[in-house]
């Protein structure tokens, strides 16, 4: 095990590192952290626990895990980050921990995190996610598997990002972005589906078919939002348009947001 281990890494002693866990020179590992089999952690990288990691991860130099969420309202309560496996995490990250007592934020499977992107307290990032260079999550928004956030845009706190969905570089997102859309602007705006996307996570022809039907019916008719979204259930009961009728539904309670409109 010390092999793996850079004699210049700073390891607490009560860090659970398993055997095959590699640290790079100057790394600190604090108290309460668990790290799985494979994973790597880069030069001057911080992990201060409670902190869980699993496996096949790829933490860069100068990242920063699971220091105090930067929220007034935090006490010192034993919060946490919880990670998954085989995410890259790129360099100067910073992952927050939750803010109350047993609360956690949560980093799922496959993700991409680069340069400096900052993920806030109790945020939830599902699996396949993709963020560019320095995009900046605040505190509890839930992005669904598969979206891509293009580079440096701010994410308001409380929003939720759809799967399979795609934002623009530089955009301003204060409120949800549907499932499978492509969204960019500021004031940021649906613009189309995200066709690429879809095409690409293996959606076929009736699917696609469908989905272009509630884009023309939400963004393109004279009917109000609301109406459009009652029409939806004429398209059918596929997991995609069911999935997107349940998340706009989300977005239009009374203690949401609401979801970024298109064009008009």
């Amino acid at each position: 095990m010390q092999t793996l281990i850079h004699s210049t890494a700073v390891i607490h002693p009560k860090a659970d590192l398993h055997p095959t866990v590699r640290v790079a020179p100057y790394a600190v590992i604090g108290e309460n952290v668990k790290i799985g089999p494979q994973t790597t952690v880069g030069a001057h990288a911080v992990i201060e626990g409670p902190v869980e990691i699993g496996i096949g991860n790829k933490i860069f130099p100068g990242a920063a895990i699971g220091l105090e969420p930067q929220d007034l309202k935090y006490k010192g309560a034993a919060s946490w980050v919880k990670i998954g496996d085989y995410n890259q995490i790129r360099e100067y990250v910073t992952i927050n921990r939750a803010t109350e007592e047993g609360e956690a934020t949560l980093i799922g499977n496959n993700n991409l995190l680069m340069a400096y992107v900052h993920i806030a307290h109790n945020c939830v990032l599902e699996d396949g996610v993709v963020m560019a260079n320095n995009v900046a999550v605040a505190g509890h928004v839930h992005i669904e598997s598969k979206a891509v956030i293009g580079g440096v845009l701010g994410i308001h706190q409380f929003v939720r990002i759809g799967r399979l969905a795609m934002v623009g570089g530089m955009s301003r997102i204060d409120r949800d972005v549907p499932p499978y859309m492509l969204v960019e602007g500021s004031p940021s705006r649906v613009r189309s589906l995200n066709l690429v996307g879809l095409k690409r996570s293996g959606a076929g022809k009736t699917e696609l078919a469908a989905l272009k039907k509630a884009f023309r019916l939400l963004y393109r008719s004279d009917m109000s939002f609301g109406e459009a979204l009652e029409q939806l259930y004429l398209l059918g009961d596929g997991e995609q348009l069911s999935h997107l009728r349940q998340f706009l539904q989300g977005s239009l309670a009374p203690n949401r947001r609401g979801p970024i409109p298109g064009k008009k």
